[in-house]
């Protein structure tokens, strides 16, 4: 068996996803994508696929070296990505092949069902509090939300009292037997996470993710020893080295992106020196139904495995939602806040090639918004 083409498709809301094809009609789907930067990664899958075709598609850690490593500059958002898509879709014919889900080839199953949350969004507590709830009645046992919105350099009372009062109204819906996680989403310096994390702890979120930016992990020790609260980061960090200072920090959850830190060969690793640090793994995954299957395989197999971030009405999906590129939307249900194990082979997702392939000639052009602060300079979205 030979890979014998590669193609890539731009469809909304804001993904990217690729198509690996065999000379003996085996097809793997992969998600290569970086959010705002979908078709510079599409340029960088299609650089790649010189290493790819033509090449046995079983030999899945020689294609990963070579895709990483057979270039003078490496790593960085852009190529891992690239490489993460293309590395799905290799685990995704090894599994056709075999007739087996991935899972199985990476040990076989640790638990019968993930559990997974969902986001909610709102401007205010009371928008929040209607958002949860909404959420519980689909079945979702956890979710996760905004500590703020634009935060100023240095807080100010009102907009530490605000991201206290937003904790307050949903743990109050959701009640004790539910979880609640925290996104800071780099908004906050390392004063201001020192400042409010000691606050959020009676209310006993899940845990708080990104309370700094990456750039600053050289501080993230002095917040994590600033409260209990479980200290969560990874969706922007892309491979073990770049983990491995924030696990000797203190985190007590990493979130690698299957679509951003090399896929399911470099995610299975991450998991496995985070196990050595006493870490859970809560992959990141606001993103189309290719980069969830792939991290629920992950996911079942991984016994440091915590909770599994998923998109289904997610506030980015605008102009289209997760289940409207696969054939079987019940490979992706939660009735109980849980995802059985798919039976079908490689990632266990029967993706709509027509649909994607009507959606990529609408395409997209999504980018993040860009916010300032009051003063007009430039403010972490």
């Amino acid at each position: 068996m030979k890979i014998s083409r590669i193609e890539t498709f731009l469809v909304p809301p804001r993904w990217l996803f690729c198509r690996v094809e065999t000379d003996e009609g085996v097809v793997g789907w992969g998600e290569p994508v970086v959010e705002g930067r979908a078709e510079t990664v599409r340029a960088a899958v299609d650089e790649l696929s010189d290493l790819l075709l033509g090449e046995d598609p079983g030999a899945i850690e020689y294609h990963w070296q070579r895709l990483t490593k057979a270039a003078f500059y490496r790593g960085g958002p852009v190529l891992s990505s690239a490489v993460a898509g293309l590395d799905q879709a290799l685990w995704d014919i090894a599994g056709k092949r075999l007739g087996v889900p991935v899972h199985q080839l990476l040990g076989g199953p640790v638990r019968d069902r993930v559990r997974v949350y969902g986001w909610v969004g709102g401007d205010d507590p009371s928008e929040l509090a209607e958002a949860v709830a909404a959420r519980v009645e689909a079945g979702l046992t956890a979710v996760k939300m905004n500590g703020s919105g634009v935060m100023g350099r240095s807080a100010t009372a009102r907009e530490i009292d605000a991201v206290v009062d937003r904790l307050a109204g949903v743990r109050e819906v959701l009640g004790p037997d539910r979880d609640v996680a925290v996104d800071f989403h780099g908004r906050f310096n390392a004063a201001t996470a020192r400042r409010v994390l000691p606050l959020l702890e009676p209310l006993r979120p899940m845990f708080v993710e990104e309370p700094l930016l990456p750039e600053y992990g050289h501080l993230l020790e002095s917040v994590v020893r600033a409260s209990p609260v479980p200290i969560a980061t990874g969706e922007r960090l892309y491979s073990r080295t770049d983990f491995l200072p924030a696990l000797q920090a203190g985190i007590a959850v990493a979130q690698p992106d299957l679509s951003h830190a090399g896929g399911i060969s470099e995610v299975r690793r991450i998991a496995a020196l985070a196990e050595t640090y006493d870490v859970l793994l809560a992959p990141h995954c606001p993103l189309g139904p290719i980069a969830l299957a792939a991290s629920l395989q992950v996911a079942f197999a991984t016994p440091n495995f915590l909770i599994q971030e998923q998109s289904i009405g997610i506030h980015y999906n605008k102009d289209a939602e997760l289940l409207d590129y696969v054939r079987d939307p019940a490979v992706f249900a939660f009735p109980d806040g849980h995802i059985r194990p798919a039976r079908a082979p490689g990632l266990g997702v029967d993706i709509d090639e027509a649909a994607v392939r009507r959606a990529d000639r609408v395409g997209h052009r999504w980018r993040p918004p860009v916010w300032s602060h009051a003063d007009g300079s430039f403010a972490e979205w």
